[in-house]
């Protein structure tokens, strides 16, 4: 599930999980977090997301982005892509 660009990104949408779908309301109701690096964690209401691969194929998908810069040591507001939005409506 990994890449970039619209093409994998509706791909990955119609194969989400139910977890990561609830990852993205989680992210859409402003409960998450992710961490800095090219592989980030989600955080939900302050506590780390069990699932780590789903949370790197959601970021690499475009479905998922931090709302700034991140550096390794530190955590920003995660939000959902306009192709993050569709994959929970």
């Amino acid at each position: 599930m990994r890449g970039t660009g619209e093409g994998v990104a509706m791909t990955v949408a119609r194969e989400l999980s139910s977890r990561a779908k609830a990852m993205l309301r989680a992210v859409a109701a402003g409960r998450g977090q992710l961490s800095g690096g090219c592989e980030p964690n989600l955080y939900v209401d302050g506590l780390p997301c069990c699932d780590q691969m789903a949370t790197h194929d959601l970021v690499h998908a475009g479905l998922l982005r931090a709302r700034r810069a991140v550096r390794l040591d530190e955590r920003a507001d995660a939000e959902l892509t306009e192709e993050g939005r569709a994959a929970i409506t």
